[in-house]
């Protein structure tokens, strides 16, 4: 899902905070915001210029890594990496030297690319065209049970 060029900037702007879902902000205060507001599990802010590295998705307590994007975004990445000619195109990541998060293109077959670690939460629906990604998400999910 693409935000408009206003939205990605004015989030781009802030980057001292964590990214938060829209879904964890449509849930209301009985969700996520509400630990957060009472200091409950709160993930301490990232400072600026400061890689967040590791971290727990709220999600599904699962390992993943936050990197931001060229575009000042943030993704949470799944840990390893895997064959780009296994992840369908537009789910591949490369994560350069300084961490930055890098779309690979439809194209960029050859070597291993990085995925998203929400395109195989298993809190999220099972992912589908792609045997490795489902592969992934039920390991995340024997992991989570």
């Amino acid at each position: 899902m693409s935000l408009c060029s206003r939205c990605e900037w004015e989030g781009s702007a802030r980057p001292d905070r964590e990214p938060v879902l829209v879904g964890e902000i449509l849930a209301g205060p009985s969700g996520p915001l509400a630990q957060a507001a009472g200091g409950g599990g709160a993930a301490p802010p990232v400072r600026a210029g400061q890689a967040p590295g590791g971290t727990i998705c709220r999600i599904c307590g699962g390992a993943a890594e936050w990197h931001r994007t060229v575009r000042g975004r943030w993704l949470m990445i799944e840990p390893g990496s895997w064959p780009s000619g296994s992840v369908p195109a537009g789910k591949r990541w490369h994560i350069t030297d300084n961490g930055t998060a890098v779309s690979l293109s439809a194209t960029s077959v050859s070597g291993n690319c990085r995925i998203c670690h929400f395109d195989v939460c298993y809190r999220a629906p099972a992912p589908m065209g792609s045997p490795l990604m489902l592969e992934l998400w039920r390991k995340n999910a024997q992991r989570g049970a």
